[in-house]
């Protein structure tokens, strides 16, 4: 189900969170309903991109966190587009190169697209 998925997508950046910190630890999730799990999520990407953006130690190589854990949960927004799409609701595409992407801008209101696919 779509919401196990972000539960899981949460899990991983709270997995990264811990392993960034130097205390690593896995927690597996119960799904709780979707706008609470999209509230953990964005949550758990938030603080998970604060630590990053604040300089602190790193005790985990980063690429170990993008290859594990980040790259994962890409994985996994790709299965909730795919989902998305084949129920109808498709997600609008966007040449993320030029978007308007800032550090520390990971919650649900992100700014209208710069350049979307037609």
């Amino acid at each position: 189900m779509p919401v196990q998925i972000l539960a899981h997508m949460g899990d991983l950046f709270d997995w990264a969170l811990t392993a960034a910190v130097g205390k690593e630890r896995w927690h597996t999730s119960q799904p709780s309903q979707w706008k609470e799990e999209q509230q953990r999520f964005f949550q758990s990407l938030g603080t998970f991109d604060a630590f990053l953006a604040s300089g602190g130690p790193l005790h985990a190589p980063i690429e170990a966190l993008m290859q594990g854990p980040v790259a994962d949960a890409l994985t996994h927004v790709g299965q909730l587009a795919m989902l998305r799409r084949l129920s109808g609701s498709p997600t609008h595409g966007e040449n993320f190169y030029v978007a308007a992407i800032v550090a520390g801008q990971v919650g649900a209101d992100q700014p209208a697209a710069v350049q979307p696919f037609k």
